[in-house]
This record gives structure tokens, sequence and C-alpha cells, in this order.
């Protein structure tokens, strides 16, 4: 509804208007979602009752499933439920309130991966001063500091974003609220907002993807002194971290380090790393780590 000048909601255009499409998209996304909870909940769990599951590495993976659960949340039920809604209308608070808890969550795990990152580096170029360097304290602290970082982050956004007056239009071509496609409808000159945008979530993603890169490459170099079982258990750790990372960086950089134009892949680059991240972390981790699989079938075959 448009009133006095001002946009009080929006109505999201989501991934299609066909009507078949719809009940496809209803189908195969509440699908992927619960699958994402599903999987998600399992390594919480299976990691804070295990006690076999206790070193850093671990506890870091802990929250980035929590995150990976939480940033599935704040995009995937409203896609859910707009796909079989003839009104898909979002109020202009619940708007801004979906900015900053994408922001918020992504964020997150932008952080938890540099720590994850940070670990096997700790863990691998200096064996000797690794239960020093990531005490349980030290970890608790870092883990803080994520929390605290993607505040920054997301209330940036969120600020950015109520800057932004609204006459009308109010279609947002988008299946949730992002920065992007709201400063479309925005009735201003956009430009140093979008500057303000890409300097901050676009550094955020460029820095930490070559940060991450840089770390990958010294903890490779550094294997050429390990022996042949310990360079194939770290490079097993390292190509699921690696795998994750380009993954969820590859479509973030692709959208929020370029201009102001939107282009019509962008929703599926956008499903990628709101949904399709969120799913294949924990298959990764699973499939991937022997340790993880066998605390998941002790832990839960004796619940059972």
């Amino acid at each position: 509804m448009i009133h006095n000048n001002s946009v009080t909601d929006f109505i999201l255009f989501g991934l299609t208007q066909d009507p078949e499409k719809q009940k496809a998209v209803f189908g195969v996304f509440l699908i992927l979602y619960l699958m994402t909870l599903m999987g998600n909940f399992l390594i919480v769990v299976t990691i804070k009752i295990s006690q076999t599951l206790g070193s850093p590495m671990y506890f870091f993976l802990f929250y980035l499933s929590f995150a990976d659960a939480c940033f599935s949340t704040t995009t995937a039920p409203r896609l859910i439920v707009d796909s079989l809604s003839k009104k898909k209308t979002i109020t202009y608070n619940e708007c801004m309130t979906q900015v900053f808890a994408a922001h918020f969550f992504g964020c997150m795990e932008i952080f938890v991966l540099i720590l994850m990152a940070f670990d096997r580096y700790v863990a691998i170029c200096k064996p000797l001063r690794y239960t020093t360097i990531m005490s349980q304290r030290i970890c608790g602290v870092l883990v803080i500091l994520a929390w605290v970082g993607s505040c920054i982050h997301s209330s940036a956004q969120l600020f950015l974003a109520l800057r932004l007056p609204f006459c009308g239009p109010n279609v947002i071509d988008h299946y949730f609220c992002d920065l992007q496609p709201l400063l479309k409808l925005a009735c201003m000159d956009t430009y140093v907002i979008n500057l303000l945008v890409v300097s901050n979530s676009g550094a955020i993603c460029m820095v930490s993807f070559i940060l991450l890169l840089i770390s990958y490459i010294i903890i490779l170099y550094s294997l050429r002194n390990h022996s042949a079982e310990g360079r194939r258990k770290a490079l097993s750790t390292c190509t699921s971290h690696f795998i994750v990372v380009v993954i969820f960086f590859g479509p973030c950089i692709f959208i929020y380090t370029r201009p102001p134009t939107t282009f019509p892949v962008d929703k599926m680059v956008a499903v990628f790393y709101t949904i399709g991240t969120p799913l294949l972390n924990p298959l990764i981790y699973t499939l991937r780590n022997v340790e993880v699989k066998n605390a998941m079938k002790k832990l839960w075959c004796y619940k059972v």
C-alpha cells in the first residue's frame, strides 16, 4: 500500500509468476529447507553432546551450522509461503528486519569460516603451540568478536536501507529484501549509497576471500614437511573447508562487488548462497569427516 507519498509495504516478485512453476518452487524449496534444518541440527546436537568432538575445529563448526540454519531461515520460509500466496506483501518493518538478519547471519558465516581457516593454520603450521593459541578461552573470545563484527556490519546495512526514501513503485524484483533490489525502488540518487554498500559488503567478501586463499596457500606450502599420512588427513580437512569457501564466496562476490546493475541470473545466484550453501555445508563436513560420521553413528544409534 502506498500512502502519503511513502511506501508502507512492499510486494516481493519472487522467483517466478507462473502458477505451475510456483507450485514446483513450493515443493522443491520446502524439501531443501527441511533438509537444511535437519542437517545443521544434527551437527549442532552431535557436537554439543559428543565427548569426542571437543576440539576448536568442531567448536567453530557448531557455530557455522547454527549460522547456516539461521541464515537459511531469514529467506527460505518467506519464499516457500509466498510461492502459494496471491498477495506477496511484506511490511516496511519486516523488510528492514530481513535486511538486518540476512546480513547478520551471512557475515557471521564469513567470520566463522575465517576462524576455521585460522584454526587449521595453527594446527598445521604451529602444532607445538596449538593448545596454547587455540585455548577454550581464546576460541570463546574469537566467537564473541565474530558476533560483534556481524552486528556492526548488519547495523551499517540497516542504516543505509533506512536512509532510502520510497515513493513507489513498491514491487521488489527479488524473493527477499536486500539492499540491491531496494536501491532500484528508492526515489533518490543512490550512487553514493551503492558505493557504501560495495565498500562494506563487497569489501568484507573480497578481503575475507583473499585472506582465506592466502591462509590455504600457506597451509599447503607447509604440508611439504609432513608425513604422507599427516598430509592426507590435513588435505582432507582443508579441502572440505575450501569447497565451502568457494561455493559461499563466489556468489557473494558476484552480487556485492559490482555497480548498481541487475542481471536475470541474480536471483538464482542469491538462491545458491542463501539456501544452497547452508544445505551443502553439513553434507560436505559430514561426508568428508570420519570423526563427525563416527560420532553421529555412536550418538544417534545409542539414542535410538
